[in-house]
């Protein structure tokens, strides 16, 4: 139950209006803005003038030095002399966006030193997620000197040891959470003995955000060798290739857009829309995207998911490819090849997710987090499909699957459920595990899966407040004020995406007066709604099957067959964006609807 528009609604769940006190109309005055976006940036604690700048204009000098990261100097300085000693390195990364783009940005970086490296990605079924004991085998037999991990290496504190005992060295660079144990005299962290370990998530580490993806690291580390340890600075054409490979992962593995985030996504973005490097280039061609804007959508659900398709359905090391070559010919068949592993994976993706909500509503309606088990589910895709019932139902989220010993997993959670200190709560149960606030992947023996179903749900201290998306409404705005004057100075909030939303409004007493829906799927539907006498068209995506069976128990068998005829004059409630309409050009404007009463 919450309160919504100074009045309580109960069948409007997690619709909050947000309302902090401030002059607008000063703010405004002060920093040339209108007072309503003054009020939108409030409401995401960007308060003070100085932070209004730094959010509005600050660029690429919003950055933290790379020096700050722990252990930062110590890697560049073993990488260096590695570099001048013709000694092998090898970059073990991973096999998702991120693992992916960090690989490509340190083999690049290194490889214009005139290193002599090569690239590990582990797969995903044979080998699982990061560094292990058979790599490290492998490494030895084939005479590799420096190990250096991108996106993975926290949690193999096993391997690492056994890389040093065979005289390997050892750089770590990762992002995820440093594994624990709660002992009696408290926390005691798990670092592996590396030579270096550069992970933001370290206690002892002072870098002022933790929020940084694994490429991010790499690009970081890249940018250190260079202009602090060697002194030459990275040439400007081949830094932004990297750049942009750094905030391509940083929206693909939906890091917050806040603090040194934003900018480098910002810059990030320009680049891939004026001068994208060879592979994504190519890949933007496939996917029929030139000449169209490309933001942190197309990046995370049209462009990154094909990077990902490559280790999901197969092995990333094609992905990997196509961020390495400089061959337009090799880049656009390994483009095209990426794009259909992903056609694949969204039909497998579109079947295992259905399942897994047959089970949700018929097996699982009592349990706070939801383990669901998809034996014929490809493991690839079980991240996926986790998401996805996270979203639909705002539960926590486990997929689970059959692997070749074992059973294998990744978790999807929400905000006020942290998953990796849960899974941490009952490792005793998995063979191993990892990952973050957010998202996790493990495995365990078949025997033990219906323990941790049963363990996580009885440890479990959620509420139903907890449950669902929260939308958090900026205004109440009538849809007279949604013009184009707004959508130009929303413009500003870009790019937005996770930790950075786009603004919301909302509006009451409307009259829904007539209902449209376009394509095979009814994937579209458009809304006439009036407001004050004045007629407006507002579309929304993906929920028109949802919005009819709303309508129809609320108002009847015939209101449907009303609204498509336009006889009807229902009362509608509603939370809206804005945004301009690239397809109608000029200053027209579009009104999505996010949400419905």
């Amino acid at each position: 139950m919450v309160y919504f528009l100074d009045r309580k609604v109960t069948d409007m769940a997690n619709w909050v209006m947000i309302r902090k006190g401030g002059d607008y109309t000063e703010i405004g005055r002060r920093n040339h803005i209108s007072p309503m976006l003054a009020r939108v940036l409030r409401n995401r604690g960007i308060e003070t003038d100085e932070q209004i700048g730094a959010y509005l204009h600050g660029g690429m000098e919003r950055l933290h030095a790379p020096g700050l990261l722990k252990d930062m100097d110590l890697a560049c300085g073993i990488l260096a002399e590695a570099v001048d000693d013709g000694k092998r390195i090898r970059v073990i990364g991973d096999y998702d966006v991120d693992g992916v783009c960090a690989s490509a940005i340190l083999v690049r970086g290194l490889q214009k030193l005139g290193a002599r490296v090569d690239a590990l990605i582990p797969h995903r079924v044979r080998d699982g997620y990061g560094m292990n004991m058979e790599m490290i085998e492998r490494a030895h037999q084939e005479g590799i000197d420096v190990i250096l991990t991108c996106d993975n290496g926290i949690s193999a504190a096993a391997e690492v040891a056994r890389a040093v005992g065979y005289g390997i060295t050892v750089i770590i660079t990762d992002h995820h959470e440093v594994p624990y144990e709660d002992a009696p005299e408290g926390r005691q962290y798990l670092v592996p003995e590396a030579d270096a370990v550069v992970d933001p998530k370290q206690v002892d580490c002072d870098y002022p955000f933790s929020g940084i993806c694994g490429a991010m690291i790499a690009y970081k580390l890249i940018l250190y060798l260079y202009q602090e340890v060697l002194g030459q600075p990275l040439e400007q054409r081949f830094g932004e290739e990297l750049l942009q490979l750094a905030a391509f992962a940083t929206v693909e593995d939906i890091m917050e857009l806040t603090d040194e985030n934003r900018p480098l996504v910002k810059r990030g973005l320009e680049l891939l829309n004026t001068a994208p490097a060879q592979g994504l280039r190519e890949l933007i061609r496939v996917l029929e995207l030139e000449g169209k804007p490309i933001g942190t959508y197309s990046v995370g659900f049209i462009l990154g998911p094909c990077i990902n398709a490559g280790g999901r359905m197969d092995t990333a090391e094609d992905a990997l490819k196509l961020l390495l070559t400089g061959e337009e010919a090799e880049a656009m068949a390994l483009a095209g090849k990426l794009k259909q592993l992903n056609e694949e994976r969204k039909r497998q993706t579109e079947l295992a997710t259905e399942e897994a909500a047959r089970q949700v509503e018929t097996e699982y309606t009592a349990d706070k987090v939801y383990v669901v088990y998809l034996p014929d589910c490809h493991e690839s895709i079980a991240g996926i499909v986790a998401g996805r019932i996270r979203e639909r139902y705002g539960h926590p989220a486990l997929i689970v699957t059959d692997a070749q010993e074992e059973l294998k997993g990744s978790a999807r959670s929400i905000p006020a459920y942290h998953i990796y200190d849960a899974l941490n709560r009952v490792s005793d149960i998995f063979i191993r595990f990892g990952g973050h606030a957010q998202a996790a992947g493990f495995s365990l023996p078949a025997y033990r899966l219906e323990e941790l179903r049963r363990r996580l749900n009885e440890n479990c201290t959620l509420e139903e407040k907890d449950f669902g998306e929260v939308l958090r409404i900026d205004l109440e705005l009538p849809l007279q004020y949604a013009d184009h004057r707004l959508t130009e100075e929303l413009k500003s909030l870009e790019p937005t995406g996770q930790g950075n939303r786009r603004a919301l409004f909302a509006r009451q007493g409307l009259k829904l007066c007539r209902m449209e829906t376009r394509g095979a799927d009814e994937m579209v539907c458009r809304l006439f709604v009036k407001d004050q006498d004045k007629m407006y068209e507002m579309t929304m995506f993906r929920r028109t099957e949802e919005l009819k069976s709303y309508l129809t128990r609320k108002y009847g068998d015939g209101v449907v067959r009303q609204l498509a005829e336009g006889g009807a004059q229902i009362p509608f409630t509603v939370v809206y964006t804005v945004k301009a309409d690239s397809y109608r050009g000029g200053n027209a404007v579009q009104l999505l609807v996010e949400d419905y009463k």
